[in-house]
């Protein structure tokens, strides 16, 4: 599945990373859907289930009339960095209604970021990222994205190194700069070698909360957000990963 993208084509100019070539400043239009692209071994990591990553992503975009651009963008990495994530998110994390694209971007010398492409005064770009862990082959795992503590605005929540320091993160996007809101320790959401993410953020009792598992992959954990701190509570066993799919409260 994960090398389904070596086979696309690509339509549109390429660029290296963050900055939008000119064609894209002053066009802009809702993100359909992004892709993978670009498979690549140059990163030694895989926890992932396999020894690919990727070195590039396919943005399909609906151009707004008149601006003369047709097809996707082309986004091409430096050797040093690769996606390391199993497929882009489609998360509204600005709150405008239109989505984001929230990838997983690790660096050769310094391990993860969260990164967030779109839109940022009429130019497609990468919009702002946390910093790198700052280790190689340390990764990080995004659960979901909403509004966490009812304040009108998003957050966006992640553990960073799922396997040895388990700590749920959240994060918000204020201009170009990913504020960390709170964390929580002894949390995780990814087995070394398991091609998927686990846990969601759910509705609970009435409250978005976040589920991922404790630390030993024993127990189901519900964390909310409220006056900038986490509360964690304990909501059953977890018995393999449909035990995130129905849980008694949430929906």
């Amino acid at each position: 599945m994960r090398l389904f993208a070596a086979f696309c084509y690509y339509m549109a100019a390429s660029f290296a990373a963050t900055p939008a070539p000119a064609q894209y400043v002053g066009c802009e239009g809702p993100i359909l859907k992004a892709s993978y692209t670009r498979p690549t071994d140059r990163y030694d990591h895989g926890i992932l289930g396999d020894a690919i990553e990727w070195g590039g992503m396919k943005v399909v975009i609906d151009w707004a009339d008149g601006c003369g651009l047709v097809g996707p963008i082309d986004i091409i990495l430096p050797q040093e960095s690769v996606y390391e994530d199993f497929a882009p998110r489609l998360w509204d994390v600005t709150g405008d209604g239109q989505p984001e694209i929230v990838t997983v971007i690790s660096k050769v010398s310094s391990g993860a970021s969260l990164e967030i492409h779109g839109f940022a005064g009429n130019r497609f770009t990468a919009i702002a990222s946390t910093p790198y862990i700052g280790t190689p082959h340390r990764w990080l795992a995004p659960v979901g994205a909403a509004d966490l503590d009812g304040d009108g605005r998003v957050e966006i929540a992640y553990v960073e190194t799922p396997h040895l320091g388990k700590i749920l993160k959240i994060v918000r996007l204020e201009g170009d700069r990913l504020v960390p809101v709170a964390e929580a320790k002894g949390l995780t959401n990814h087995r070394i070698g398991d091609p998927f993410i686990q846990g969601r953020i759910a509705t609970c009792g009435g409250s978005p909360t976040i589920l991922t598992s404790n630390g030993d992959w024993t127990r189901i954990i519900g964390t909310t957000l409220a006056d900038g701190k986490l509360a964690v509570r304990d909501l059953g066993p977890y018995r393999g990963p449909k035990s995130f799919d129905r849980i008694a409260g949430c929906r």
